[in-house]
């Protein structure tokens, strides 16, 4: 059957198979279903009992994919104690090593390596997993041993399936036991579709053939196993039935279409707009949530979520794309918090980053895109180490300043370097950086997949360790920041759940610095929080890069709380406007300085400007050039709001002076007292300095009378007297 939601061609395996999939894939050419098939070539294979059906596909590509979907052993719903083995070397390398696309430590022995391998090499050995419920097997995808040092790949394997694991059945071929394909490399998945589903509790993975060399070559797996469970007891996620959001997954023309019925629904508080192209010609979107789209508002904060850096890391653009349903639907139905989100924030959700990178993972599919097919740009750019590398900017400046008073602390320029045509800048960067400068954004986050945790800056290491805990200036808010989003996060904050693959985040709440984890030159987190005003983290969503469609509507579940509060985070702090004290003008460029922070932050166009910062008493100081500094004490609460410090500068007297006379206007009367009052002064100063000179040093002196005639008027030398 073909599924017209996702563009996938799903067969269900029977005897006669073969002939009636060429009637069935004639009669859909014949009526050209969504165009699906042109320009492709069918073949049909028959490898060891195995009846195939291969396409080779052109641009329009389609996936031969089970019915059924995964069990979730690569999601973790596969528990570690429904995984057996008939032996494993030793417990990192145990069963519950079998997964799906599972990611080793860098060192071969620890307790996190890359697969299940078994003790023994022999036809014996089997990978079982227990589905807890009678399930109709439909297919199994095999992958090899993630390792940096070794080479191990299972070719061909049996399956059986029990009810009792005491009586076990072949997966037949009509009178043969099947023998299955597996892998000629470590990293591809390889799927194998059962010729007939068997209902069973129960299913073994029997590997008959492996690589050998001499006496290193191991069996070694990880796999995923398709199935439908024929009874469901419970259901662990409630989803809202008010809320009717899509899900599944959504190439680009799909997420275009999708993003123009949310504006379309709620053309008050929405807008679409693009902030540039992929490499490939593919527009990156935003969806702006306000009550007054198009238009920065005074002390209306500014809110980003980007995903899809990474192609094939898919949820975090399935999320933002049901955020943006969400919001518009309960908007629309009076929710009070929604309506106040909206009102008081100006919402920015970009769900693509990287536009070419998806559409290749989605060709591929869920199971089939392996760990890293759609992560580089077209060009094969990795974009999260893309961005300026202003931290070594930034430490350079430091070890060769011996001036401390001198030094910036934000608001770093980019090397010209890197903003030249040559420079190796993917176009998406650029993108994304422009959008950065043009839109004065106070907090954001970028969402990836592949493991369960929160980082946050810096995410680059100051000696290029490859980890070290390197901390910013605003290291308590930005743990705070990640706390949020962790603590609110069903699965992140469940204590009895598993690490996803080689670091178990749960000893740090699920919360790290980035450099601590590993060295990330070049990330967006650290390239905002030096060149902007945007405090920034990135939160890792799931353990699975590309969940099954079927695992949605959990995932939103999980998420929807954290990406909702973590939002609400932009209003901590301070906020405020600096003015003019004389004309109440907004003051662009005043720094923002908090005592005890090493960092600063700017206000923007009108003046306005906003500090996060946790609860607490902060002195603060606003300076700006041509004004006298300002300070004053600021209180933050713990309220869901952030407090109010207004600044009005006074404008230096020289400053006040150029910009009247630049304006051909007259001096106020007190500016006149003032300047009279100062030039008295100084001619009193000079003369007495004057005449106290001998008069065979008159003509030293002739550099400071040009400089009081300047000031004052000429003057003359006769004997030392003015």
């Amino acid at each position: 059957k073909v599924n017209n939601n996702d563009e996938h061609f799903q067969i269900h395996h029977t005897s006669d198979f073969c002939m009636e999939a060429s009637a069935f894939l004639s009669n859909l050419l014949k009526k050209n279903v969504k165009n699906a098939f042109e320009g492709s070539t069918l073949s049909f294979l028959f490898t060891r009992n195995v009846c195939a059906c291969v396409h080779e596909m052109t641009d329009k590509a389609l996936l031969v994919v089970s019915e059924c979907p995964p069990l979730g052993l690569e999601s973790l719903k596969v528990k570690d104690t429904q995984l057996r083995a008939s032996s494993y070397k030793r417990r990192g390398l145990g069963p519950h090593r079998g997964r799906l696309n599972i990611q080793s430590g860098i060192e071969d022995g620890d307790i996190y390596d890359g697969a299940w391998c078994a003790q023994y090499r022999d036809k014996k050995q089997w990978l079982e997993v227990d589905a807890r419920r009678l399930t109709r097997f439909t297919g199994v995808i095999l992958q090899g041993r993630n390792s940096i040092w070794s080479w191990d790949i299972v070719h061909t394997y049996k399956v059986q399936f029990s009810n009792d694991t005491l009586v076990w059945k072949p997966c037949m071929n009509g009178t043969e036991e099947a023998i299955f394909e597996g892998n000629q490399d470590a990293e591809t998945p390889v799927l194998a579709l059962f010729n007939t589903s068997t209902v069973a509790r129960y299913i073994r993975i029997n590997p008959q053939s492996w690589y050998q060399n001499g006496t290193k070559g191991h069996i070694c797996l990880r796999a995923e196993v398709f199935g439908c469970a024929l009874s469901v007891t419970h259901v662990s996620h409630f989803t809202d039935p008010n809320n009717k959001l899509d899900f599944r997954h959504h190439n680009y023309k799909e997420m275009r279409k999708l993003m123009k019925s949310v504006q379309e629904e709620c053309p008050d508080i929405t807008r679409i707009y693009s902030i540039g192209k992929s490499y490939m010609g593919l527009k990156l979107y935003v969806m702006e949530i306000s009550d007054n789209p198009g238009k920065h508002e005074l002390g209306e904060p500014e809110f980003r979520y980007v995903a899809g850096m990474h192609g094939n890391e898919v949820l975090g653009r399935e999320l933002l794309l049901n955020l943006m349903q969400y919001i518009c639907q309960e908007y629309k139905r009076g929710d009070q918090r929604i309506v106040h989100l909206v009102k008081e924030t100006r919402i920015h959700l970009l769900p693509s980053m990287n536009p070419d990178g998806y559409e290749m993972a989605f060709k591929k599919g869920s199971e089939l895109a392996g760990w890293s097919l759609g992560r580089y740009s077209y060009e094969g750019i990795d974009m999260n180490h893309n961005f300026a590398d202003l931290n070594s900017v930034m430490w350079t400046a430091i070890e060769l300043e011996t001036d401390r008073s001198k030094l910036i602390n934000h608001y770093f320029p980019i090397p010209e370097q890197y903003t030249t045509e040559e420079a190796f800048v993917a176009s998406e960067t650029r993108a994304v950086i422009s959008w950065m400068q043009n839109i004065p954004f106070v907090l954001g986050a970028n969402l990836h997949g592949g493991e369960l945790v929160v980082t946050y800056p810096y995410d680059m290491t100051r000696d290029w360790a490859p980890r070290e805990h390197t901390p910013t200036a605003d290291e308590s808010f930005f743990r705070w920041l990640a706390v949020v989003y962790a603590s609110t996060n069903q699965v992140m904050s469940n204590h009895d759940r598993r690490p996803c693959h080689n670091k178990d985040f749960l000893r740090y709440n699920n919360i790290i610095n980035g450099a601590d984890w590993h060295n990330v030159p070049g990330s967006m987190n650290d390239f905002s929080y030096l060149h902007t005003n945007c405090f920034e983290v990135t939160v890792e969503l799931s353990c699975d890069k590309f969940p099954h469609a079927s695992e949605l509507p959990i995932e939103w579940e999980n998420n929807r709380e954290s990406l909702l509060t973590y939002m609400e985070q932009v209003h901590r702090g301070i906020k405020g406007v600096v003015r003019d004290k004389d004309t109440g003008a907004g003051i662009a460029d005043a720094v923002i300085k908090v005592d005890d922070i090493n960092h600063h932050i700017r206000s923007v166009a009108d003046g306005d400007y906003w500090r996060l910062l946790n609860p607490g008493e902060y002195r603060v100081t606003a300076t700006a050039e041509g004004y006298f500094p300002s300070s004053r004490t600021c209180q933050v609460m713990y309220d869901h709001y952030p407090t109010i410090c207004d600044f009005r500068l006074t404008k230096m007297p020289k400053e006040r002076l150029k910009e009247l006379l630049m304006k051909g206007g007259k001096l106020p009367k007190d500016l006149q007292l003032r300047l009279r009052q100062l030039r008295m002064r100084k001619l009193r100063v000079t003369t007495k300095a004057i005449n106290r000179r001998p008069a065979g040093l008159c003509c030293c002196w002739k550099e400071a009378m040009m400089l009081f005639a300047v000031e004052f008027g000429p003057v003359s030398c006769r004997a030392g007297k003015v």
